[in-house]
């Protein structure tokens, strides 16, 4: 009787660590958001899950609603910029 309460903690504590760190983020925010509605921190399982608190209830503080920056345009021989050439001379 004792080894099968012994498994089935271990088995607990496999699925657990599964679930906060190989599934995907859409899945782990499902899994709070239920947890919230069952009366639990948000803060504390958002944190545990590794998800943004409060993310996808239009609260906007996940920031993954703002619109991109729009490009900036920097000549070919400026140093600043971040696009990189590297020119090649063909040898036939």
């Amino acid at each position: 009787m004792w080894q099968t309460l012994i498994v089935a903690l271990i088995v607990a504590a496999a699925l657990l660590h599964f679930s906060t760190r190989y599934l995907p983020a859409g899945a782990r925010r499902a899994i709070v958001r239920g947890l919230v509605r069952c009366g639990l921190n948000e803060e504390k399982m958002a944190r545990f899950f590794k998800v943004a608190p409060g993310c996808g209830s239009g609260c906007g503080s996940c920031g993954s609603c703002d619109t991109p920056a729009p490009p900036t345009d920097t000549p070919a021989g400026s140093s600043d910029s971040k696009k990189r050439v590297i020119m090649m001379q063909v040898q036939r």
